[in-house]
C-alpha cells in the first residue's frame, strides 16, 4: 500500500510540475511603452497645435529593450510626421484613427531601418486634444 502511495505521489506531482511549465512558456510577455513626454507639435494655422501621448504594445523582453533603445529616433519621426497638418483632418474619430495608423506605419518603417520592427505589435493614444 505505501509503494502505491509513493508512485501515486509521484505522478501526481510530476504532473502539477508540467502543468506549470506550460502556463510560464505559453504567455508571450508584452509591454506597453509610453512614450514620454507627449507629443505636443504646431499644426498649419497659428495658434493652433496638437497634443497626444502615445503608448507602443512591445512583445518579447529583446524587442522592449530594442524599441526602448531607439525611442529619441522614433520621437522625431512621429513629431515630423504629426507637424503642419490642419487641425480640420483630425476632428473625427475616423480620421484619429486613420492617424493612429500611420503613426504604427511611421514606427514600423523607422525600427525597418535602424534594426528591425520584430515584436512591434500596436501602437495607442492616450491622450489627443487638438487646439
Amino acid at each position: 500500500m505505501q509503494i502505491f502511495i509513493l508512485i501515486f505521489s509521484f505522478f501526481l506531482t510530476s504532473t502539477f510540475a508540467y502543468a506549470g511549465d506550460d502556463d510560464e512558456t505559453s504567455e508571450p510577455v508584452i509591454e506597453y511603452i509610453e512614450m514620454t513626454p507627449k507629443f505636443t507639435v504646431n499644426l498649419d494655422k497659428r495658434n493652433k497645435y496638437l497634443a497626444v501621448s502615445v503608448q507602443l504594445m512591445v512583445e518579447g523582453e529583446k524587442f522592449i529593450e530594442k524599441v526602448k533603445k531607439h525611442l529619441p529616433a522614433l520621437r522625431h519621426e512621429l513629431i515630423m510626421s504629426y507637424s503642419g497638418r490642419s487641425a480640420a483632418e483630425l476632428q473625427t474619430m475616423e480620421q484619429r484613427e486613420a492617424l493612429r495608423k500611420e503613426t504604427k506605419k511611421v514606427i514600423t518603417k523607422a525600427l525597418e531601418d535602424y534594426s528591425n520592427s520584430d515584436g512591434f505589435r500596436d501602437v495607442f493614444f492616450t491622450e489627443f486634444l487638438v487646439n
